[in-house]
């Protein structure tokens, strides 16, 4: 049986991690990765080189799709931020091309899915593996995976750790699902939900009269990115609850007034 030729398309860690497990797979041939190789500190990259995979330009991959002289098996996107439209959807793929995106579908389409899970105080979030159409986050549904999240101390950072873990093993099972049925995966239609725009998901930062300040800010908190902000004085500060201050802090440092009252909040819970 030949190995199935895959196309991977992302970026960040996870993006990485699914490199070196189709390369070490006998079942798949990698023939290229379409990543964020215009970042100094891409992740993907050095595991590209590493494995000895073609390192491939968005431009050149959506003209040889056009054309049909590149047709992969299977298509792989995971976290990558363009929009993948025309040759670029495969029509003529045996397995299609699949999506992992990093929130529940239908409901939370677009961007801004960490901060609104938390601005909307859900209990549970999701990662959702779905076939790409000509829209953005409407293609069918194959699996919605949940966990639970706490909604009085969740962060869009923490948010964002934990369903990269999920990811992964996601990632992972679905790639085994392909290479033992040798088919494409059963789907379900993905209707509703809402759409969440870039411009909706900056809007959102900005504190307005009546906003729950804290969870606003947890909501955006993800640095290095710009957390949620209001004006003092003329001056646009970024918003930031005290009780997140020690993730920024740099490993091994202590403070003695944060850890005496750390002390005291742990003698009141023990009461």
């Amino acid at each position: 049986m030949k190995p199935i030729r895959v196309l991977l398309l992302g970026r960040k860690h996870v993006t990485a991690n699914t490199l070196r497990v189709l390369a070490q797979d006998p079942r798949f041939e990698l023939i290229g990765v379409v990543t964020d190789s215009h970042l100094a500190n891409s992740p993907t990259v050095p595991a590209a080189l590493e494995f000895g995979v073609p390192v491939l330009d968005h431009r050149e991959v959506a003209e040889e799709a056009e054309r049909r002289l590149l047709e992969p098996d299977l298509v792989l996107s995971v976290l990558y931020w363009r929009r993948l439209k025309g040759g670029m959807l495969f029509p003529g793929s045996r397995f299609g091309v699949i999506n992992f995106h990093p929130a529940p579908l239908p409901d939370y389409k677009g961007c801004g899915g960490y901060n609104f899970a938390i601005l909307d105080g859900l209990s549970q979030w999701a990662t959702t593996a779905h076939y790409v159409d000509d829209g953005i986050d409407t293609g069918p549904i194959i699996e919605v995976r949940r966990f639970p999240i706490c909604p009085s101390t969740s962060t869009a950072r923490s948010l964002e750790r934990a369903s990269m873990r999920l990811m992964a093993e996601q990632i992972v099972e679905i790639l085994d699902r392909i290479a033992t049925t040798q088919s494409r995966l059963t789907a379900h239609n993905n209707e509703g939900g809402r759409y969440i725009s870039r411009q909706a998901m900056n809007d959102a930062r900005q504190i307005l009269p009546g906003d729950d300040v804290e969870r606003k800010a947890r909501a955006f908190f993800f640095p290095p990115y710009e957390g949620a902000w209001t004006i003092v004085h003329g001056v646009r500060c970024t918003v930031l609850p005290a009780a997140l201050m020690a993730e920024l802090a740099e490993p091994g440092t202590t403070h003695l007034f944060t850890e005496a009252r750390r002390s005291k909040e742990r003698s009141q819970s023990d009461q």
